[in-house]
């Protein structure tokens, strides 16, 4: 069967959604929560770093984003090889990403506090983008703030349609089917394409 991931990463964590279609009617393989942290500071390295003398932080930070790197690509290919198990074939992951960075350096995100949030917004978002890069899964970049009208467009679905389809997936599956796990169910419906 072929499957597409979706992705909705918050602050050292995703949801997970694996959607396949059969016969014209999506249906979820998988949903999970993927851990993408194991320090509880790595949740936020700038946040962690701030304060800190400029060598010290940057390496905190660094430390923190290869982490993040690390884990994301280490948790997509642990669910990769679960969906080749099932004799799944894996053809697109949705991940849904905010605006991007501007090129700040470490120092310039550190001297103004909003920053921070923004760099940890992109990070793990950026991270699971990557690793599935390198995981040779092909990676569509769904911007969050306009995720309906992208989907409303790719799928050929009116907001009504898009809304039912994903409360029968909710009640297929049942709970946890909050936010994070429709707006991924979008993603990966879009890369299911």
């Amino acid at each position: 069967m072929r499957v597409a991931f979706g992705l909705k990463a918050h602050s050292g964590w995703a949801a997970l959604v694996v959607l396949a279609k059969e016969s014209g009617t999506y249906v979820v393989i998988d949903r999970r929560r993927i851990e993408l942290v194991d320090e509880r500071w790595a949740k936020q390295p700038y946040h962690a770093a701030e304060g800190c003398k400029p060598d010290i932080a940057r390496d905190l930070v660094k430390r923190g984003v290869d982490s993040a790197n690390r884990i994301a690509l280490r948790e997509l290919r642990s669910v990769l090889t679960l969906e080749e198990k099932r004799g799944n074939k894996v053809v697109g992951c949705g991940v849904l990403v905010t605006e991007p960075m501007p090129g700040w350096t470490v120092d310039e995100i550190l001297a103004v506090h909003f920053r921070m949030h923004k760099a940890e917004g992109v990070l793990f978002r950026d991270a699971l983008a990557v690793a599935a890069e390198k995981c040779n899964v092909a990676v569509v970049r769904v911007q969050e703030k306009v995720l309906s009208e992208v989907a409303e467009k790719n799928l050929k679905m009116t907001p009504a349609d898009l809304t039912r389809t994903i409360t029968v997936l909710g009640k297929s599956v049942g709970a946890p089917w909050a936010k994070d796990q429709k707006e991924a169910a979008v993603a990966a419906m879009i890369a299911l394409r």
